[in-house]
């Protein structure tokens, strides 16, 4: 199934190792063209080796990336986006890489995260994610508009043996391309519990007194749905299922030490292809109606509802002040258009820009993390009051996720719309920006419209 010619691996191993001296391992990057496969069958075989998997999808693009093991780990605590940055910059400059097709999501790339807040204490919830985690994935399949790639990185140093781990990697990749593997249905839910709904609708009374007494404009809280399922959860099924249902979102799943953090968010951050970045606002939310009278009824009320054209209008404004000091050339549409999902239609405004010399993908996030739908306005303020009285470790909820290739592209996404899986257990996360008018009932009742997504693929 592989095209390239098995002695063509061990050659370019050979070559690779030839080229590390005794100073110690190196990480070996190696890019082959593949006959199609599909990406969930990929993810599905990946379970016969007993290792962590990622899943990364723009549903609306066809754009795939799976994620198979850790050839190596980027993690830090603060400092989050510099640190990161640099050590990705370290690893780059110190392996081999060998990727003839340059295509986006190709080559050497990193695969990951962050949470939302390293201020706030982590909890058990949260204890297998760290405040910052990318992962170099040991095989990765990139699914892209050029064809199907295979890339396998190894760490490797002068006295490895090219003909040893070229077996190595054509045995799983054996496992790894096995046609039609069988997709389960999945469990259903066998009861959900809300964490403490009056004490979080008496949070958002207190966020509106405070924005009254001018000390924000808006502070977007969240809130934890959990979850009891009747079996253990099977990923590949709710990644099938969020594949199927949840058009025009990125899909994704993060694996680690049995937990999974897995969604279908339809809010991108920022995406550099090139130097042309790619950013949009998806604030202001409604439900889709029952019939396409309604649906469009529904939809121009969003356009013209002045509380929710009011949060759009700060996540624009700020998006704009955040790309500033990094782009060149940005173009903004002067009013928003309708962006409908399966469950939800939202607000949407695209933001493109050219990026200046010398900056990336991480000056972007580091900027716009958190935005207004997220965080709030003015953001520390916000921040102080989600800290002080938020009963809930957010952990990646509402975070960047997303990846970054050697060629200097990459895509982030915010991450809503998801849940952090644990066995035969999971917690779902939502949020909602609360304003001067709020009304807290209302806000409890968007937020449980948010909760839609995740629960009917897990059966509810």
């Amino acid at each position: 199934m592989i095209e390239i010619e098995e002695e063509l691996l061990e050659s370019v191993l050979d070559g690779a190792i030839h080229e590390i001296n005794d100073n110690g391992a190196k990480l070996i990057s190696i890019t082959r063209k593949i006959d199609a496969i599909d990406p969930l069958y990929f993810f599905v075989n990946a379970k016969q080796l007993a290792k962590d998997r990622t899943f990364w999808s723009s549903t609306a693009e066809q754009f795939y990336i799976v994620g198979i093991g850790k050839a190596f780990t980027i993690s830090t605590d603060s400092n989050r986006f510099q640190k990161t940055e640099r050590l990705w910059k370290d690893l780059l400059d110190e392996a081999i890489i060998h990727n003839p097709f340059q295509t986006p999501g190709t080559g050497l790339l990193a695969l990951g995260g962050m949470s939302f807040d390293p201020g706030i204490r982590k909890s058990s919830l949260w204890e297998k994610f760290n405040h910052s985690l990318f992962v170099i994935p040991e095989y990765m399949l990139t699914v892209n508009k050029a064809g199907y790639f295979l890339t396998v990185n190894v760490r490797a140093d002068a006295e490895t043996n090219a003909n040893q781990l070229a077996g190595i990697i054509r045995r799983n990749e054996e496992v790894l391309m096995k046609p039609r593997p069988v997709l389960s249905d999945g469990p259903s839910i066998k009861w959900q519990e809300e964490i403490a709904p009056r004490d979080w609708m008496d949070t958002v009374k207190l966020a509106t007194e405070t924005i009254e007494q001018n000390e924000a404009d808006k502070i977007v809280l969240a809130r934890e749905l959990r979850v009891k399922l009747d079996g253990m959860v099977d990923i590949a099924a709710v990644l099938n299922n969020l594949i199927k249902t949840q058009s025009n979102s990125y899909v994704f799943a993060f694996e680690q030490d049995g937990h999974c953090f897995v969604g279908a968010t339809p809010e991108r951050l920022a995406k550099i292809e090139d130097t042309h970045v790619l950013s949009t606002c998806l604030a202001g939310t409604a439900p889709r109606g029952k019939t396409a009278s309604e649906d469009k009824r529904i939809g121009e009320n969003l356009l013209h509802d002045e509380k929710n054209r009011s949060e759009h209008e700060f996540v624009v404004s700020m998006i704009k002040h955040g790309m500033d000091q990094y782009c060149t050339d940005i173009e903004i549409p002067d009013h928003p258009v309708i962006y409908p999902l399966k469950n939800l239609q939202h607000l949407y405004t695209p933001i493109t820009a050219t990026l200046k010399d010398g900056y990336s993908i991480f000056d972007i996030i580091g900027k716009l993390h958190p935005t207004p739908a997220l965080g709030g306005v003015p953001r520390h303020k916000s921040l102080e009051f989600i800290r002080e009285h938020e009963q809930l470790d957010r952990g990646w909820y509402g975070a960047p996720i997303g990846w970054l290739d050697s060629n200097g592209n990459g895509e982030f996404a915010v991450a809503i719309r998801s849940g952090l899986i644990q066995g035969d257990e999971a917690s779902l996360f939502a949020g909602c920006g609360v304003v001067r008018d709020s009304d807290p009932l209302a806000e409890y009742e968007e937020t449980a419209i948010k909760f839609t997504p995740m629960l009917s693929v897990l059966g509810g």
